[in-house]
């Protein structure tokens, strides 16, 4: 079984260090995180095997990157890596509900851990890879994108963010992941991204993301940073950048 820990890459680049975070292995496809350095207390992002055949991931937008956000973080990477396994470890377990329970579990942890209410808009997606299925939750977060043979697609919200309200439920949805499949998850780092009072935007992402040639998530984040970085002519607000990125090979 591959193994449940992630590999760290260091990269220097003239606009500062940028980090690729990847899963050691995944069959027929690739998971992996691209961020600056220097984000702290922005939020959250990890993922983690949870079975033989699944992965688990999930990037968490908060706010700011106060020393409020910091302790956020701690908290949920902890109830990430104690509860991931814990809900879907079974094999005969329904993924949708597993997905609406860990989300859950996610909310609860922020509400019990804030001082005060916090809007932290957040994806969440197990693959299954014996399937080629994923099972994913927008809380509220920018729209992800899925590239395949007819174009990029949104995948829109399907609840609020978490941290506002103790019973608020998200709808998890299923999809099934063809041959060359790409998906990608960014933070607002990137859609808000300015340079000379223009935002980078969505579309630009989208835009990006179509041209693309690779099937390799690193390559897809890194890419995606390449370019915010050259719209703005430095990093892009690089405490809050991150491209997480889920692809199969052809």
């Amino acid at each position: 079984m591959p193994s449940p820990f992630h590999l760290v890459r260091r990269k220097s680049h003239p606009h500062g260090e940028q980090i690729e975070s990847d899963v050691a292995q995944l069959r027929d496809a690739s998971l992996a995180a691209v961020y600056y350095a220097r984000r702290r207390g922005r939020g959250f992002y990890d993922f983690l095997r949870v079975g033989p055949n699944r992965v688990l991931f999930a990037l968490l937008d908060c706010l700011d990157g106060s020393k409020e956000n910091q302790k956020l973080a701690a908290a949920v990477r902890t109830t990430f890596r104690q509860v991931g396994p814990q809900v879907f470890a079974k094999e005969d377990i329904n993924l949708a509900e597993a997905m609406i329970e860990f989300c859950l579990q996610l909310n609860r942890t922020l509400l019990e851990t804030a001082d005060q209410t916090r809007s932290c808009p957040a994806f969440a997606g197990c693959y299954e890879e014996t399937l080629s299925t994923l099972w994913y939750v927008n809380a509220g977060h920018a729209a992800a994108l899925v590239r395949d043979s007819a174009g990029v697609r949104e995948l829109a919200a399907t609840g609020l963010p978490l941290g506002l309200f103790s019973h608020a439920t998200c709808d998890a949805s299923p999809l099934v992941f063809e041959p060359g499949m790409a998906l990608l998850v960014v933070s607002r780092g990137i859609v808000e991204a300015k340079s000379r009072g223009s935002e980078f935007g969505l579309e630009a992402v989208k835009s990006e993301f179509r041209q693309m040639a690779t099937t390799n998530a690193s390559e897809i984040g890194a890419s995606m940073l390449a370019r915010v970085r050259e719209f703005v002519g430095r990093p892009a607000n690089p405490t809050n950048v991150t491209a997480l990125a889920l692809a199969r090979s052809r």
